[in-house]
């Protein structure tokens, strides 16, 4: 398992930054996949992410300012793959942060693990950069 990191200081209160993060918004500004459907249930919300030959849900739980994320199937195309997403408060904006680890699950592990961290820091990056747009 590989963690990686991200943090970008945006420059609008946390409430717009509250307002555009949804979790449809979030893949979509990862960039890696098109968003197929939505499902919202009691406790969570399941987005059903696909791109050419490859379908698999992310479940999303909301926490106090963010979300926490994960992908529930074993077909997709990391063996296991946890986000947290959180937004604070700072000086005259917000700072968003994310934090994922990544696994593979394909041998060496050292160095798999180390190819999926690097691919999701990417997607991090680009979220934080696209979700910095919208808001500023």
């Amino acid at each position: 398992m590989r963690t990686v990191e991200a943090a970008k200081f945006v420059g609008a209160p946390p409430d717009a930054v509250e307002r555009v993060l949804t979790p449809r918004r979030i893949v979509e500004y990862e960039g890696s996949f098109t968003v197929r459907g939505v499902e919202e249930r009691y406790d969570a919300t399941v987005v059903t992410v696909g791109g050419p030959g490859l379908e698999l849900r992310l479940r999303f739980e909301p926490r106090d300012r963010g979300y926490d994320y994960e992908q529930l199937d074993d077909g997709g195309p990391l063996d296991a793959m946890t986000t947290t997403l959180t937004y604070t408060p700072e000086n005259e904006g917000t700072r968003v942060s994310a934090s994922s680890s990544v696994s593979l699950g394909a041998p060496p592990a050292a160095l798999t693990d180390r190819i999926a961290g690097w691919k999701r820091r990417g997607e991090l990056d680009r979220l934080l950069d696209a979700l910095a747009e919208t808001v500023e």
